[in-house]
């Protein structure tokens, strides 16, 4: 079979048809869209940060449509999910706990988030808050009161919280659902009764596991951008042998200089992506940890997009502003706003939005852009939608109109 090349376009539009992100879903969201949509995505990333909603609402929004984000914390205490650190803390698929035990029961595991020298010289204050936690139950860190003197702050973590963290990445301790997006902790045991490490992969099936569901996920992948899906550590499986196995699909993209690969489960996506046949059409706002941009490197590949996320940059050396949205368009990613949901006044403020250099304004554009502030703004209860700033400078007037302002009251 001869080796479909694609254009950078349509390995994009590969890309976001695999993350369901190519064109708006049209039905009603359910709460089974919701799950199917991480099940979709393999990981779903999550963030604290709630200036608008926090990460992986904003994700879920972005893929479909307006719903109910109380559905997604039902999912975790359902057990349908599970917490655990993927490419960061993310809520997974319960079916794939299996393929992170390893990085549970693995002392060396620990060196990702924790120290293995703090468990050993804690280990009487980790067993005291295990044995706290099977004798009464579920947990919060806030139901601890702090026994060592100093005071809180954004990672001075009490010796209580960071017991149940150790706990949780060795899998002694699970999440058994959040209350006020705050962690609830149980015993393993309790909350995913009955599993048995005799059913944990080997080694290498997992390492195969990662790769080609990190390719699935992706749609069309470079080697260099799978370790980074599922954050794991070297020895890397080179997709090649797996490809040579008929596990994997190879490709070409115009302009690239290395093979890309593609999951069996998209051959027929892969033959519409190559016969010009994947349209994108949808217009939304990401979240920064949305898959398709937490990778920076592979969105500047795939997209053209230099993105940082400037919350963790000093406020004067800011270019974009404090929590900067993508804006994806018809398959490009065409620029990027700073918002902020003012919830008591019901109002979306535009800070600050910026478009990509040459990127072509039109009616049509505009329109776009308009519908998808508008539907998120409306989503996050705000019923009026403030543009405060706008790059270029002749995107500010015809905007505002489209949002019903006037560029004076939208100054």
């Amino acid at each position: 079979m001869t080796e479909p090349i694609l254009t950078p376009a349509v390995a994009r539009n590969l890309h976001l048809a695999a993350q369901g992100m190519l064109q708006a879903k049209r039905a009603r969201a359910t709460k089974a869209d919701v799950l199917a949509a991480i099940r979709r995505m393999g990981v779903l990333q999550i963030d604290t940060i709630s200036v608008v909603a926090r990460s992986p609402y904003l994700v879920l929004w972005s893929r479909v449509g307006d719903y109910d984000p109380d559905w997604l914390d039902q999912l975790l205490a359902e057990g349908r999910l599970f917490e655990y650190w993927a490419h960061e803390a993310c809520f997974i698929p319960i079916e794939d706990y299996g393929l992170y035990r390893h990085r549970m029961v693995d002392p060396g595991s620990l060196g990702w988030k924790y120290a293995g020298t703090w468990l050993a010289s804690h280990r009487e204050e980790v067993e005291r808050v295990l044995a706290h936690v099977r004798a009464n139950g579920p947990a919060r860190s806030a139901d601890f009161e702090r026994s060592d003197g100093k005071a809180g702050g954004w990672w001075a973590w009490k010796p209580e919280k960071r017991a149940l963290e150790v706990l949780f990445t060795t899998g002694r301790l699970m999440i058994a659902r959040r209350q006020q997006f705050q962690r609830v902790y149980d015993l393993a045991e309790r909350v995913l009764p009955g599993w048995d490490d005799a059913r944990m992969p080997s080694i290498d099936a997992t390492r195969r596991r990662f790769v080609l569901d990190a390719v699935r996920a992706l749609g069309v992948a470079k080697a260099a951008w799978i370790p980074d899906y599922h954050r794991t550590k070297p020895p890397h499986l080179d997709p090649a042998r797996l490809a040579d196995e008929g596990l994997l699909l190879r490709a070409s993209v115009e302009g690239w200089k290395e093979p890309v690969y593609v999951h069996p489960d998209h051959a027929a996506l892969l033959g519409q992506a190559a016969d010009g046949g994947l349209q994108a059409t949808l217009t939304s706002v990401l979240s920064p940890f949305d898959p398709i941009v937490w990778d920076r490197r592979r969105a500047l590949d795939l997209f053209g997009f230099d993105y940082r996320l400037e919350c963790y940059t000093p406020a004067e050396k800011r270019r974009y502003g404090y929590f900067t949205l993508p804006l994806l368009r018809r398959g490009a990613l065409v620029g990027r706003v700073d918002a902020k949901a003012h919830r008591k006044t019901g109002v979306f403020e535009l800070k600050s939005l910026v478009l990509e250099p040459g990127v072509r304004i039109s009616d049509r554009f505009v329109r776009d852009l308009a519908a998808a502030f508008t539907r998120c703004a409306r989503w996050h209860g705000c019923p009026q939608v403030v543009l405060a700033h706008a790059e270029p400078a002749g995107l500010a007037a015809p905007l505002a109109a489209a949002l019903g302002q006037t560029l004076a009251a939208a100054a």
